[in-house]
């Protein structure tokens, strides 16, 4: 192995350590309301809401992280940086879901809620093309999966960007297209694994 290379395992392993201390962070801002029964439970149902959807981004995340990194055993310094870039971003989520939430989903809180999952977005690109740019630098044909996948990262993006001006003029339908965008990655591959399981029993 050059000297400029290393393993693969060691960046997804620390990458696991930092998503998972991510995750935590949002889960230790849902308090318990003051409000006994039902009235104090759906007091906090929208902070709920918005913890489920950065959840369930973070989790899309890790899913893709690890799917990317299984596909190379070795990996440069270009790509080492590119992580750290993706995972400072990714670092940001906890703050400004609670920033959203603390300021009742308003127009502003939303939009810079949005701005949060462009910026994370832009940073996994960057990983992403760092990892494709591995198959140049071996002289390898990039593959058909790696082509499509880029396409659907960059859909997402512009999806979030629409996003974007639509929070001041109704946050809720902002959240609703930032919603869209995870069930464009957990959907189409929820249906493929469930294609190859029937495969393989038949």
């Amino acid at each position: 192995m050059p000297a400029h290379e290393m393993k693969s395992t060691r960046l997804e392993a620390f990458s696991d350590g930092v998503i998972a201390v991510i995750i935590t962070i949002m889960v230790l801002e849902l308090h318990v309301p003051e409000a006994h029964g039902l009235g104090g439970f759906l007091h906090i149902l929208p902070r709920l809401g918005i913890y489920g959807l950065s959840f369930l981004v973070v989790a899309i995340y890790w899913v893709n992280h690890h799917d990317l990194c299984s596909r190379t055993e070795v990996i440069n310094y270009r790509v080492l940086w590119a992580n750290l870039l993706f995972l400072f971003t990714l670092s940001l989520l906890p703050y400004f879901t609670d920033y959203v939430a603390e300021h009742h989903y308003d127009s502003f809180s939303t939009a810079l809620y949005t701005v949060t999952f462009i910026v994370v977005a832009m940073g996994f690109l960057v990983l992403r093309l760092s990892l494709n740019g591995l198959h140049d630098d071996h002289e390898e044909k990039l593959p058909s999966r790696d082509r499509k996948e880029t396409v659907k990262h960059l859909t997402s993006l512009a999806i979030y960007v629409a996003a974007l001006p639509v929070a001041y003029y109704k946050p809720i339908l902002s959240l609703a297209l930032d919603f869209a965008v995870t069930l464009i990655w957990i959907i189409p591959e929820l249906g493929t694994q469930r294609r190859l399981h029937r495969k393989h029993r038949g």
